[in-house]
């Protein structure tokens, strides 16, 4: 089993929102190249995410389900990929005294050729991609807009999500020329 934590420095309902949302974890897991779909339930116990994992063409299509939740401190997943096998996830968040939280990741195969031949050799393997899985993580959960009170109403988005406009973000964002597309004027419009 490949056990390891990792600090955030931001609250663990924060993080609780990232694992919350399906769509997010292509962003963090590695290995996991696409989400195709997530259950409108998810992260409710039973709910699927569904995800493509490897290159094209030898990619991979499986699913992921929640085996238990309980916001904001604990998400258990069973995630498949076959012919390679299956994994139980556990992530337990603990809030730190200065206000962060601590994120202890844990998966141990439970299903196929990685359950047969459990070895040290394994457990480095997934230890690896697991360390660089919370990273992405706490890169996804400490760069995210976070709603301010500030902001004002939220017009919703041709996709139907709320926009967060934040000057601070806008200000930040830089519009460069693509010789093979279009580029945005002085203006802000793309031409």
């Amino acid at each position: 089993m490949a056990v390891l934590s990792h600090i955030i420095p931001a609250p663990p309902e924060r993080v609780f929102a990232v694992l919350a949302d399906g769509w997010t974890y292509s962003d963090w897991v590695v290995g996991t190249t696409h989400i195709r779909d997530v259950d409108p339930d998810w992260p409710a116990p039973g709910a699927r995410l569904h995800h493509k994992v490897g290159p094209w063409p030898v990619s991979l299509h499986d699913q992921t389900s929640v085996v238990s939740c309980h916001p904001p401190t604990d998400l258990v997943l069973r995630a498949r990929l076959w012919p390679v096998g299956e994994a139980q996830i556990a992530i337990h968040l603990e809030r730190t005294a200065d206000g962060g939280t601590q994120v202890t990741f844990a998966e141990e195969p439970t299903a196929g050729p990685f359950y047969w031949v459990q070895n040290k050799l394994n457990d480095l393997l997934l230890h690896r991609r697991n360390r660089e899985s919370l990273r992405r993580l706490a890169d996804l959960v400490t760069h995210r807009l976070a709603p301010s009170a500030s902001a004002g109403p939220q017009s919703p988005t041709p996709n139907g999500s709320p926009e967060h406009e934040d000057a601070t973000a806008t200000e930040q964002m830089q519009i460069r020329p693509n010789k093979h597309g279009p580029s945005a004027g002085e203006d802000g419009k793309v031409r």
